[in-house]
């Protein structure tokens, strides 16, 4: 169900229907009252719509909610409160796209080559699962297979009852799930993707993971229809000049959003805060993974259907081209750490003996950046960073060096530039009382 699709402000929204595309042409559900808790029921990111042709996007991302009293040029902070995963087992590995199976990119244009060239409509055809494997995705007006993706090596992973530890598993066992697919992905019944482990996959057997889930897609809809995948700078690249109908300019892929992270700190005791680009900013939630590795060298993970439950709360005038970061301390690269009252304290009798006065109090801050390659991600996050502290691009990357760290989120290019900001400037976007929430009151100075 969805409640709260009326025009009266709700203090909890529960989502649980979803959409491709993300933008202005949403239908936005809600809204949900400043303070107030939105929930959604999460289904599989990635592989799941990959090989589900009519699906216009690499992910199937839930429906925004509108949120009370945000406006273009405000933020909205989202407090993770709750991500509890659904499925039993999950599927994923790497992958190529089908020659002949698409237009200009197989997250968003598949075809049907078989209706295309007896005359038929052949763009993101209707399709049926007929057994299981790669030949199981059947056009459902001429019968052929149609699947747009091969997954090259890949694996079928079961997770204990606690989700607290994965293992792949064999072949057998692998085509044995691959029989009740969507039940034990935990899919809803309300989504459109082919459960991925239908393909049965069982190229790496009987390796132990552990789990640590975060959501790789959260937060506010773009101020652009955008395939949910690509609502982002590196995947977003390759809008540019595409012949399919979501081709975009690098102009046009700048009211992006930013919000598909794919970030293992996306997750319970986080805060994210993120731009509203339309009025009501359209919160959004989707791809949670069971864990997943700093760079995704895949470029896939075990995506999993989830209950994620965020607190929302519009941060006024502060303008913002992508997220903001707030992950738990623990999660914090060593040299962005808040400062101890030791160290406080020698750093005090060292700047005394360099007759050097220290700049102040400073607190810990993530500033995400996305581009087509790492270095244009790198860019993207200190430009950003540079705007919105009002410093020089030169005083960003100095920072970032010595009281700071470039974290890789996720190949071929999303970042999280760290730093240690001074209070003041915190304060300045409005932010503060969310970084002392997480970091606690700097003292000692």
């Amino acid at each position: 169900m969805v409640t709260n699709m009326s025009n009266s402000v709700s203090s909890r929204v529960l989502v649980d229907r979803y959409t491709d595309i993300v933008g202005p042409s949403n239908e936005m559900l809600g809204p949900v009252k400043d303070g107030g808790h939105i929930e959604f029921i999460t289904v599989p990111g990635c592989w799941g719509a990959m090989i589900t042709p009519s699906l216009r996007s690499g992910h199937e991302v839930s429906l925004p909610v509108r949120v009370e009293g945000a406006k273009i040029g405000d933020s909205v902070a989202l407090h993770i409160e709750t991500i509890e995963q659904l499925s039993e087992a999950t599927s994923s590995g790497t992958s190529s796209g089908w020659d002949g199976r698409f237009i200009s990119d197989p997250f968003i244009a598949a075809i049907c080559p078989t209706c295309r060239d007896a005359g038929r409509h052949f763009l993101y055809p209707d399709t049926y699962l007929d057994g299981i494997g790669e030949s199981a995705v059947r056009c459902k007006a001429c019968d052929s297979e149609v699947i747009p993706f091969h997954m090259v090596e890949g694996y079928t992973m079961a997770f204990d009852g606690e989700k607290g530890i994965g293992i792949t598993v064999n072949s057998d066992r692998a085509k044995e799930i691959a029989r009740d697919g969507r039940r034990v992905m935990g899919i809803h019944d309300h989504a459109h993707q082919h459960p991925v482990v239908t393909l049965a996959k069982a190229d790496l057997v009987g390796t132990v993971a552990r789990c640590r889930i975060s959501v790789g897609n959260l937060g506010s809809i773009p101020a652009i229809d955008i395939p949910s995948s690509h609502n982002c700078g590196d995947f977003g690249a390759f809008l540019i000049g595409a012949e399919h109908e979501f081709a975009l300019t690098e102009e046009q892929l700048e009211q992006r959003t930013d919000v598909h992270m794919d970030i293992d700190s996306v997750r319970v005791g986080s805060i994210l805060i993120v731009p509203s680009k339309v009025d009501g900013a359209g919160i959004y939630a989707g791809d949670v993974h069971a864990m997943i590795g700093d760079g995704e060298l895949a470029v896939h993970t075990t995506d999993v259907a989830a209950r994620v439950v965020v607190r929302v709360e519009v941060i006024k005038g502060l303008k913002l081209d992508g997220p903001i970061l707030l992950p738990p301390i623990e999660d914090l690269p060593f040299l962005a750490r808040p400062f101890s009252h030791d160290e406080i304290s020698r750093a005090k009798v060292l700047a005394h003996a360099n007759a050097t006065s220290l700049e102040g109090p400073v607190l810990p801050i993530q500033i995400l950046g996305s581009g087509p390659f790492i270095n244009a991600a790198a860019e993207n996050a200190v430009e950003r960073a540079a705007r919105l502290l009002h410093l020089s691009t030169d005083e960003v990357k100095n920072r970032g060096t010595i009281s700071g760290a470039l974290e890789i989120g996720r190949l071929p290019g999303y970042v999280q530039l760290n730093l240690l900001v001074p209070v003041g400037k915190i304060e300045s976007l409005g932010i503060l009382h969310l970084v002392e929430a997480q970091y606690g009151k700097p003292s000692g100075w």
